[in-house]
This record gives C-alpha cells, sequence and structure tokens, in this order.
C-alpha cells in the first residue's frame, strides 16, 4: 500500500487540503466541518497560537498580534514594491530583517514569512490526520504560476518548517486543470483563469488523454481579492474622513473592522444586488464622549465601477498568455474559473466577454486547486495513479549586465525542467573569482527583475585572460526552483548553488527554528558576441568558439572613454558586462577601457 500524500492549496485568504484514495479525490474539512481553513495566524500574550477560523474571528479584537495575507510577503526583499503596498494595508507591524529580508514582529519577536506559512501548514496537517486517521509527512503544495523562485523557495522552506516532505511546488492553475480533466480522456485546449485572494494567474493548457501541457501562463504576483476588498475599504474610509474628520486607517482596530466588513460586503455582492454595511462602535469621537458608526449602502453597479480597472488588468495579462501561447481567446474549448473572487457576477460576466463564451462552473473556485495537487500527489506516490504533467517557467531567468541590464538566458514558458550551458571565461590575467548575478523578470532594466542571489565560483586556474573556460549551467527543475553550477573543464573544479533568496533563511536558521520547533506553540546575444560577466570577472564564450573577447560597459560610465579597441580587439562590436561589485583595481581598470561604441552596441 502506498504511502499517502496530500495535496495542499496554501492560499492568501484560505487554505485547503485534499486527498485521493481509491481513485476518488476527497477535499478534508477542518473540525468546523468547512472546506476551507483561513490563512490566518494570532500569536497571543500568553504564548499560544491559534490558526485559521479562530484566528480570523479574533482579528478584529487582536489586529496587531494576527497575521494574514502573509503569503504576499512570502520571498520578497523588505524594499520591494510589494511590501510597502502590504505596509500601507497591514494593522500588524512589518520589519526589515537579515540582508534586507522580510520580517514581521509580533510581541518583540520577529518571525519570517514561511515561519507563518508553516504554522497554516501546521494547522492543515492537523487537519488531514484527523479526517485520515494516520500520520501524514508528503504533500504538494500549490503556488500561483508567477511566483518565482524566490518564493517558491520560501514555500517549500514553509512546508519544511511544519514538518511535511513537499515533493513538489505546483503551479495553481495546473493543478486546477488536473482537477478538471484528470480521467476524463479530454482532448481540449482551455484556459484556467485563476483570481485568488491575492494573486493572479492565467495559463493555457493542451489537454489529451491524461497529459497536461502547458503552454504559458502569466500572472500578477500582487493582484487578488484583496485589492477588490481595499476599494470598498478605500470608499467607506474616504466617506466617513470627510464626514467625521477621522482617519479609520489610523486606527488599527477600525481598519480591521472596515476588512471585514468590505469582505462580507464583497460576497453578498456576488448573490445579491446590494450590500448594507453597518459597523457599530466602530470608533470612538474626538471628544470621546461617545462612539461612531458606519452605514452605507454598496450596489452591485457602484462596486463594479469600483473594480474595473482591476478586471482590466487580468486582462491584460490574458493576453499576453494568449498570445505566447498563440492561441485565440473565441477558439478555446474552455475556460475554467479559479478562486473564490470568480463568484461575482462582475468577474463572471467580464471573463465570459472577454473568451466570448461562457466559463465552467463545475467545480468548485475554492477547492478545484486542492483536488487538483492531490491527484498529483497521489501520482508522485502511486505509480498506478498516471497524471503527466508538462509545465514551463513562468519568468525568463537572466544575468545582470552593465549599465544596469540584464541578460536572457532561458526565456519564459519555456518547459520545465531545462537545463542550459554557457560557457565563460575570465576578464584579468590571474583572476581567481567569478560572480554571477542571477534574476528573473521581463525586463531589460536590471532594477525592475526579481534579484535571485548571486553564484560565486573560485578555485579555477589562474591563467592570462582568455585563456580559462568555465562552464556555468542553469538548471529550473520541476518546482521551478533555479540551481546554478560552474565547472572548469580542465581541472575539474566544481561549485553547485542552489540560488535562493539571499535575505529568506539560511540552513541554520531552518535548522535552528525546527529545532526549536516554534510552530508547535500552537534577449539574448548572438553567438558572435561576448559578454563580460562579474564588471570584469567573467568573459562569455559563444556557442562556437571565441578567438577574442570584446569591448565592455560599465554602468557608471556614460559613454565617454578611448576605443574599446584600446585594450581588447572590438571589431565585431561590444561584450555586455555584468552589474556586480568588484574591487577598487578592477574599477580603475574598467575606466580606461569603456567606449562609446561599446555603450551604443549594448543598447541595442
Amino acid at each position: 500500500m502506498s504511502e499517502i500524500a496530500i495535496g495542499i492549496d496554501l492560499g492568501t485568504s484560505n487554505s485547503c487540503v485534499a486527498v485521493q484514495r481509491a481513485g476518488n479525490v476527497e477535499v478534508l474539512p477542518n473540525a468546523y466541518g468547512e472546506p476551507i481553513t483561513a490563512s490566518v495566524v494570532e500569536l497571543r500574550k500568553d504564548g499560544s497560537i491559534a490558526v485559521g477560523n479562530a484566528a480570523r474571528a479574533n482579528i478584529i479584537h487582536d489586529p496587531k498580534h494576527t497575521i494574514s495575507s502573509s503569503k504576499r510577503l512570502m520571498g520578497r526583499y523588505y524594499f520591494s514594491e510589494e511590501v510597502k503596498k502590504a505596509q500601507a494595508i497591514c494593522s500588524y507591524e512589518i520589519a526589515e530583517g537579515p540582508n534586507h529580508g522580510v520580517r514581521i514582529n509580533v510581541r518583540d519577536e520577529l518571525f519570517s514569512p514561511p515561519e507563518i506559512g508553516a504554522m497554516v501548514l501546521r494547522e492543515i496537517k492537523a487537519v488531514a490526520e484527523a479526517r485520515l486517521g494516520e500520520p501524514v509527512s508528503q504533500a504538494v503544495i500549490t503556488v500561483p504560476a508567477n511566483f518565482n523562485d524566490n518564493q517558491r523557495q520560501a514555500t517549500k522552506d514553509a512546508g519544511r518548517i511544519a514538518g511535511l516532505e513537499v515533493l513538489r511546488i505546483l503551479n495553481e492553475p495546473t493543478a486546477a486543470a488536473l482537477a478538471y480533466g484528470f480521467g476524463k480522456g479530454l482532448s481540449q485546449q482551455v484556459a484556467i483563469y485563476d483570481l485568488g485572494g491575492g494573486t493572479f494567474d492565467i495559463s493555457v493548457l493542451e489537454i489529451g488523454h491524461d497529459v497536461f501541457e502547458v503552454l504559458s501562463t502569466c500572472g500578477d504576483t500582487f493582484l487578488g481579492g484583496d485589492d477588490f476588498d481595499d476599494r470598498l475599504i478605500d470608499l467607506l474610509a474616504d466617506e466617513f474622513m470627510e464626514k467625521e474628520g477621522i482617519n479609520l486607517r489610523n486606527d488599527p482596530f477600525a481598519l480591521e473592522k472596515l476588512k471585514v466588513a468590505a469582505e462580507a460586503a464583497k460576497k453578498e455582492l456576488s448573490i445579491a444586488e446590494e450590500s448594507d454595511v453597518r459597523i457599530p462602535d466602530i470608533v470612538s469621537a474626538p471628544d470621546g464622549s461617545s462612539s461612531l458608526s458606519l452605514e452605507r449602502t454598496v450596489t452591485a453597479g457602484e462596486f463594479e465601477t469600483l473594480v474595473h480597472d482591476l478586471i482590466q488588468r487580468t486582462f491584460k495579462v490574458c493576453d499576453e498568455a494568449l498570445q505566447q501561447a498563440g492561441v485565440i481567446a473565441r477558439d478555446l474549448d474552455g475556460v475554467m474559473l479559479v478562486g473564490g473572487p470568480t463568484r461575482l457576477p462582475v468577474i463572471h460576466n467580464a471573463v465570459r466577454e472577454y473568451f466570448q463564451q461562457d466559463p465552467r462552473t463545475d467545480v468548485d473556485p475554492d477547492q478545484v486547486v486542492a483536488m487538483g495537487a492531490a491527484i498529483h500527489a497521489a501520482t508522485l506516490v502511486d505509480i498506478e495513479n498516471k497524471a503527466f504533467l508538462l509545465d514551463v517557467t513562468p519568468l525568463s531567468l537572466k544575468i545582470g549586465v552593465a549599465g544596469g541590464l540584464a541578460e536572457t538566458i532561458i526565456e519564459r514558458n519555456t518547459p520545465v525542467p531545462i537545463e542550459q550551458t554557457r560557457t565563460f571565461t575570465t576578464f584579468q590575467d590571474d583572476q581567481e573569482t567569478v560572480v554571477i548575478r542571477v534574476c528573473q523578470g521581463e525586463s531589460r532594466d536590471l532594477s525592475e527583475n526579481e534579484l535571485l542571489g548571486q553564484f560565486e565560483f573560485s578555485g579555477f586556474k589562474k591563467a592570462r585572460r582568455g585563456d580559462v573556460n568555465i562552464d556555468v549551467t542553469f538548471e529550473i527543475n520541476e518546482d521551478g526552483i533555479v540551481n546554478v553550477t560552474a565547472r572548469d573543464p580542465e581541472t575539474g573544479q566544481a561549485t553547485s548553488t542552489c540560488i535562493t533568496l539571499s535575505s529568506g533563511l539560511s540552513e541554520g536558521e531552518m535548522r535552528e527554528i525546527i529545532e526549536q520547533n516554534r510552530t508547535e506553540r500552537v534577449e539574448s546575444a548572438t553567438p558572435e558576441d561576448a559578454e563580460v560577466l562579474g564588471a570584469v570577472d567573467l568573459v562569455a564564450r559563444p556557442l562556437n568558439s571565441v578567438p577574442k573577447t570584446r569591448g565592455l560597459c560599465n554602468d557608471s560610465e556614460t559613454g565617454a572613454g578611448e576605443p574599446a579597441g584600446a585594450a581588447i580587439d572590438a571589431s565585431s562590436g561590444a561584450a555586455d558586462a555584468l552589474d556586480s561589485e568588484v574591487s577598487t583595481s578592477a574599477s580603475d581598470a574598467l575606466d580606461s577601457e569603456v567606449s562609446t561604441s561599446a555603450s551604443d552596441a549594448l543598447d541595442s
């Protein structure tokens, strides 16, 4: 008998767990008999922890110590725009951790987002064990398709802290497609429109006899139901400010009451034409003599106007995904809605108009992702369960180059797993170390991509510049996690590093957390071009061979300088220089070797 492996949809607002047994997929309800559990954690004064629906119920009474929507912070740097947005709407304190990482400060104790996620996962694990009557140690956990490497690794870390062996990190739309088509003998092209609490994804898939091939996937990791709630919160808070002169956003208790009321109104508007918002005693009067209340009727038409631009943002993402897949919307065999917000008539109608067909509603949008994850989990532990997934990497893998630019190594929507090797050479005589900065994203501007980390390689033979070959291999596995290996083919010296968020949890921190068990408390260059990587660290060799390297650029230059040939034969063009820190002597050497022609060639 195969060991049971569960499927977990770790959501921004809610989470769900399912299992496949004897060919049937079951969603496992929590102790309240509900299929979904709130992704909320309350850290109480007595040291205990409440997770799930109990924590959500108490959020208006203890907003500073109750953590919701922490998934939006997974794998983020503290200085990122997404974290700034979260700080503007969160009642709890978001602080800066080591290496510019994100920490959540609760009662003077700092928690990383994976730790909070682990608390939710531990609760979900307990739900599964209670329903199944046996221990559970293996799981497939889903993430938004557009999650980058940092966010995927952070999710995997959360699973490990929770005591789970994470068999696979699975994209949410792919999981939904599995639940939709597995075992039905379908041969279709479908789109999965996945609007969750905090993220939006669209994936286009080809389904053929239990083979699920992702043709393209695109998304926005900071667009979801929470943003729809925020529009209602802004409406109510702005009107209250105009009437009473009090900004409810400045009071954490009032803000949480607003959030609860806004979410309730949004849900009511999914089945009614209007919703009456009533919040008694939301805040004290300025003189303290009495309490003020908030009352407002919100109509479906008014709500549609408030969120119109958010819905249009999802369709811009859909445009991109369809173009990447080479598919026309009306030619799809089906469109499937995933995520609680898709119950809203305004979204359902907009999707129908965009795709020119009625979306499928035969699978519960809150449960379908967990169901698909359970099917895939069963496939990984039971050879009799044959569902084949051919997924893609949602974001391009790039290397930072001079001028603040980024050069693509592996294109987005490339099938995974994928491995690609490039050969580089040193730039300086007797160079001892090579540094490569790795990022993910679609912008040519390095700063607009997500920095994953830097890979350092040393120990190769010292020689004249251009005389050393270094093979650098970029690998993306089935989880979408990046691994980088550098090897000196002459000596065999090699270093392999899994690129993870430099501001995330180190292996030592992971071990310490697990031991302490805190969760128990409740564009690519042509073959004719060469690239200089690491500012003066490394020069890329083309796929055939390069007799000579080219001129290079330094992002500190504005184009002035001597001809590139003064230092390097630049007769065939310019090279790209990696934008990374270098020694003073290296920078000085670079200053005399950068030309206007090199900069111009890089920009073209």
